[in-house]
């Protein structure tokens, strides 16, 4: 009942506001601008993730059992200056820069807060590398501030068919809930954080699955981005075990940016050269790209749940090397589609 009832707290306060927020906005004409990125035509409203960060942070803040930390606080805070930030974004659009700056900003004040890394542990041997001297500082805010720019860019570049993202990051936190009752971990305060931010996006992809009738834009990709990150931190620095579940976005998130680079465009210019787009180019449909994704994800988190460092490394290859076939075969079967089609 600890972590069932801010479970259910947090999804029927999510279902209810989200459903007055599309009753509302499609009455007031209010939808907010839809991205190159992003397939989606017609009335659909880009507020949720004002309605899951609010939720979220309310969430917390009402439950007892949790002790308001500055690490916390931190955390709140940072929710807001996102959803400040990025709810412009979804109204109308701002330059990477700003967008940037803003991830980097939020990182940095978490670590200020206290949100850090202490230690990485060594995927080959498993050993524990401590980063508490002065140089370890200047590492583990590089870290910090890297790890959480990564996540909220590589579930921002996710966000572009319904459902997709927010499954991805369900599952993601789903593994960080069942790791914090692990002896190593042992952390109930952080279990009853998962299952708040687990019920805030079950209720919205009550609402967001295919066809959805709201998305979560910009504010609500970074949000669930940075709230897995440091998430991640908070249940003991288990970077490796959230990195291998979101392989498969992280993995397309840096062979798009190669691809930007390769064909000299700018990577901070959004395209569609993302792999569920590709698949979409083969014919497969929405529901098939997401099911597909959310499948493969689940297994993932099944094997990072029950492996060691050295394990989860093998595992991270593999999915590499699997991705990596799997994107020139995908390339190569839609070239053939052009070349048919001229």
């Amino acid at each position: 009942m600890k972590y069932l009832i801010p479970f259910l707290i947090s999804l029927t306060l999510t279902v209810i506001s989200i459903y007055g927020i599309i009753l509302f906005t499609k009455e007031i004409k209010w939808l907010g601008r839809v991205g190159l990125r992003h397939i989606h035509r017609g009335n659909i409203s880009r507020l949720g993730g004002l309605v899951m960060i609010v939720i979220f942070d309310f969430s917390i803040l009402v439950n007892r059992d949790l002790f308001i930390s500055p690490q916390l606080y931190g955390f709140l805070i940072s929710n807001i200056i996102l959803l400040l930030v990025y709810f412009w974004d979804d109204l109308g659009e701002i330059r990477w820069k700003i967008q940037l700056f803003g991830q980097i900003a939020v990182s940095v004040f978490v670590f200020i807060m206290g949100v850090r890394i202490y230690y990485v542990t060594n995927p080959l041997s498993g050993g524990i590398l401590r980063l508490d001297s002065s140089l370890g500082v200047v590492f583990s805010v590089t870290l910090v501030i890297f790890w959480l720019v990564l996540l909220m860019n590589a579930v921002n570049w996710a966000d572009g068919i319904d459902g997709l993202s927010g499954g991805i990051t369900f599952i993601t936190v789903t593994t960080i809930f069942f790791l914090s009752f692990r002896s190593e971990v042992n952390q109930p305060p952080i279990a009853i954080m998962c299952a708040i931010l687990m019920g805030t996006i079950l209720g919205f992809l009550m609402f967001n699955f295919y066809p959805s009738k709201i998305i979560a834009g910009t504010t609500g990709a970074m949000f669930m981005g940075f709230s897995l990150g440091v998430l991640a931190v908070f249940a003991g620095t288990k970077i490796a075990t959230s990195l291998l579940v979101l392989a498969i976005p992280i993995i397309d998130f840096f062979w798009v940016i190669g691809e930007r680079i390769r064909n000299k465009k700018s990577i901070f210019i959004p395209d569609r050269n993302h792999l569920h787009y590709k698949l979409m180019e083969l014919g497969w449909s929405q529901r098939k790209i997401v099911l597909g994704y959310w499948i493969i994800t689940s297994i993932i988190a099944c094997v990072a749940l029950n492996t060691r460092a050295i394990g989860k490394g093998i595992t991270l290859l593999l999915v590499l090397m699997i991705m990596i076939a799997s994107i020139f075969i995908i390339n190569r079967k839609i070239s053939k589609l052009d070349n048919a089609k001229n």
